[in-house]
């Protein structure tokens, strides 16, 4: 099994050490781990964990909630971090949260825009979180993104949504909300996307897949996310971690699968 999990702040897993986070990985044939910057603070730290580990790649930018501590220095740092580690493999994550606070939605596009920019000019690859402001996500997407792959994190749109980010050559990413006896809208979205187009995450230490729900998540979980959408789906583990896989790597050019 060769499973990529293209989101998880191995950072952040307080209950295991990040070997331990690895190993646990390794043994369920999860491989290779992308791990996203949230804070301008964190971006030196996300670049030393690649530099470390052999299994981390990282994704550098400052997340949506965090758009008021942007400093437009902080673009040339992330320019030069690139240059000089090839396991920077995009720019991540970016984008809109309308969900905790919306007093600040001009500086979150505003911010997100510049990201944009940056990823368009430095050709990687951005990775968006997208939390109740869908129609504006994708309207910026539209308007400013100039070439570069996108994949919507920890997707909660519905069919029609991903129909919507389909056609704009958007990938989606699914995790362990997928598993959630509830979570209609991502089952049905897990069914009807084209596998080309999918990519599994956990977004670790948050939103642990059942039957682990209530504790910490981490990489380990990824194949229980290709599990559940293999079930929906109809079809094999395999098929799913192959495609997936071979998506994660073409998007994220994380080398040899």
């Amino acid at each position: 099994m060769n499973i990529v999990d293209t989101h998880s702040h191995v950072d952040m897993i307080e209950n295991l050490s990040l070997d331990e986070v690895i190993a646990n990985a390794h043994d369920a044939g999860v491989n290779k781990i992308i791990v996203p910057c949230a804070y301008p603070h964190d971006i030196d730290k996300i670049n030393e964990l690649t530099l470390k580990h052999k299994e981390l790649y990282g994704l550098l930018g400052v997340h949506p909630s965090e758009a008021r501590d942007w400093n437009d220095d902080l673009i040339d740092k992330i320019r030069a971090i690139v240059d000089a580690n090839p396991k920077i493999a995009g720019i991540g994550e970016i984008g809109l949260d309308y969900y905790w606070d919306k007093s600040f939605n001009d500086i979150q596009k505003e911010v997100f825009i510049k990201q944009i920019a940056l990823a368009n000019e430095l050709n990687l690859p951005i990775c968006v979180h997208d939390r109740e402001a869908h129609l504006d996500t994708l309207t910026i997407l539209k308007e400013h993104n100039r070439g570069s792959k996108v994949v919507m994190h920890c997707f909660s749109g519905s069919v029609e949504f991903m129909h919507e980010c389909l056609k704009e050559g958007i990938y989606i990413a699914l995790g362990g909300i997928v598993t959630f006896k509830n979570a209609l809208k991502p089952k049905e979205v897990a069914q009807k996307i084209p596998l080309d187009k999918l990519l599994l995450e956990t977004d670790a230490p948050y939103l642990t897949p059942v039957p682990f729900r209530g504790k910490e998540n981490q990489p380990a979980y990824t194949r229980l996310v290709a599990e559940e959408i293999a079930n929906l789906r109809g079809i094999s583990l395999e098929e799913v971690a192959l495609q997936t896989t071979r998506n994660a790597h073409q998007i994220y050019n994380l080398g040899e699968i």
